[in-house]
């Protein structure tokens, strides 16, 4: 009979309980996401933090102590990659792994060159890479000395027959170094053009503004259309001293000892790992430097401090406790030295090209950064409006014209159409060192490589947390600006 009664009663309560317990489960809801930071003030921690890093010094150092010379296939490039992969791991990059192709490795012998007559005395050379070697017994003849590369391309065809050509043409100091990009031409095409003239060996000035004796190596280009000639290398001094004997108007004789060994279808590798992001995973920044060297240094600043810079601008990155909208790759490459690693790696990646935001490569020592090149269009774009702010506590002056070129292994990909931007260390000193024998630790400048790194990490953040289409920008199209 008291049902109905208590049945309402319990309608009352639970309709008075509500509004309490609505409160209490709203209460319960997580908090609302919160807004992401600010990428400009991300970017100046990054370049601030950077400065003070010991992150870059650690890995060339650990580098030319546990590794030292790679020459690209040979055993040491082999432990360097093997090094390389499991520094990436312990730095925290993701998928990391080898991208091998194999190569044509060159291999130095024992080497000698002396000026037998009229004034016997040893002389300082390195073989090019590449060279073909000498007979066993050496070459010894008569040489044609000429003081520029032009006057070389100016000689007759059949003038220099059974003679030594000899390139005397000095480098200029350049901070931008040009001057080595002038003067490498009596390198990488000497030899050819001596060898079209009848000579049959090929001496240059090593292609440095440096007046150490310590001679200078690189690639020697040879053509199918040309015989290929024994090509060699001289020390500063050792070039101005057969300058100073021709003075005395009496003929030259130099005798030339090179030895070497090719391995066809060695080994080499291109190593990648990735620092994932956030929001965009499957769009790229790719950053990088070479992890062959040349044999007679411990290839600290070519390309070991390089590699350092960009493996300790990403790992920075990675660190943050939000990665950027877009994955940061590090590619180190396995033989830039000898012009090989370029088509390997964008043949391996050509079906992702599209994927790639841009690519830079550091590869001219330590620093310190001078210049910055940016990709056509991107200063009016408001993600990167304030670059020059980032750049000018660094001393980097932010170029008006756009980049060109980023470096040598990223130049197959750039040729797809993937957008580049490229720093411009002080080059002053550079090629004092480069490929030679003093390219070892104590060369690099800790307070140099940690700007370098400071620079990379803030713009390699900026472009990557960002949505901006360098390829949009360089057909004239606004970028998008995120609200």
């Amino acid at each position: 009979m008291h049902r109905p009664r208590l049945a309402g009663l319990a309608l009352i309560l639970c309709l008075a309980a509500a509004p309490a317990f609505a409160k209490a489960h709203k209460a319960a809801a997580p908090p609302p996401a919160p807004p992401p930071p600010d990428p400009v003030a991300v970017a100046t921690g990054l370049r601030d933090k950077a400065l003070n890093d010991p992150t870059a010094y650690d890995f060339v150092e650990s580098l030319t102590t546990e590794v030292g010379p790679r020459l690209a296939g040979t055993v040491q490039a082999e432990r360097g990659k093997d090094w390389a992969l499991a520094k990436l791991k312990a730095l925290g990059f993701t998928d990391v792994h080898a991208e091998p192709f194999p190569i044509t490795a060159w291999v130095r012998g024992a080497e000698s060159a002396e000026v037998t007559a009229p004034f016997p005395q040893k002389l300082m050379i390195l073989g090019l890479g590449g060279s073909v070697p000498t007979p066993p017994e050496g070459i010894e003849a008569e040489i044609v000395l000429f003081h520029s590369y032009a006057d070389l391309l100016a000689a007759a065809p059949g003038s220099l027959a059974g003679k030594i050509a000899v390139v005397t043409q000095p480098m200029p100091r350049t901070q931008d170094g040009s001057g080595y990009g002038w003067n490498n031409r009596a390198r990488t095409r000497g030899p050819v053009e001596a060898a079209r003239r009848g000579a049959i060996a090929y001496l240059t000035r090593s292609i440095s503004p440096s007046d150490g004796r310590l001679p200078h190596t690189g690639k020697v280009w040879y053509v199918p259309d040309a015989t290929k000639i024994p090509a060699a290398a001289l020390g500063v001094p050792d070039a101005e001293l057969i300058d100073h004997m021709a003075l005395r108007g009496k003929p030259i004789r130099i005798r030339l000892v090179l030895n070497s060994t090719e391995i066809p279808n060695a080994p080499a590798w291109n190593l990648v790992g990735d620092i994932k992001g956030s929001s965009a995973p499957d769009e790229i920044v790719a950053i990088g430097g070479h992890m062959d060297s040349w044999d007679p240094g411990q290839g600290a600043i070519d390309d070991g401090a390089g590699m350092a810079v960009t493996a300790a601008a990403a790992t920075l990155i990675g660190e943050l406790p939000r990665h950027p909208r877009r994955t940061v790759r590090l590619v180190l490459f396995g033989a830039e030295e000898m012009d090989y690693a370029s088509k390997p790696f964008a043949d391996a990646h050509q079906g992702e090209a599209s994927r790639y935001v841009a690519v830079s490569e550091s590869d001219t020592g330590s620093g310190p950064l001078w210049t910055l090149s940016l990709p056509k269009g991107a200063l009016d774009a408001p993600a990167l409006k304030a670059v020059p702010s980032l750049m000018g506590p660094l001393r980097i002056i932010v170029a008006d014209q756009p980049a060109q070129f980023s470096g040598s292994d990223f130049a197959e990909l750039e040729r797809t159409g993937v957008p580049a931007f490229s720093f411009r260390p002080d080059a002053s000193r550079y090629f004092d060192i480069h490929h030679s024998a003093d390219d070892t630790l104590n060369k690099v400048d800790r307070a140099d490589l940690n700007q370098s790194t400071a620079a990379f990490a803030a713009l390699v953040y900026l472009i990557a947390d960002s949505d901006i289409d360098f390829r949009a920008l360089a057909k004239g199209q606004p970028a998008p600006s995120r609200p």
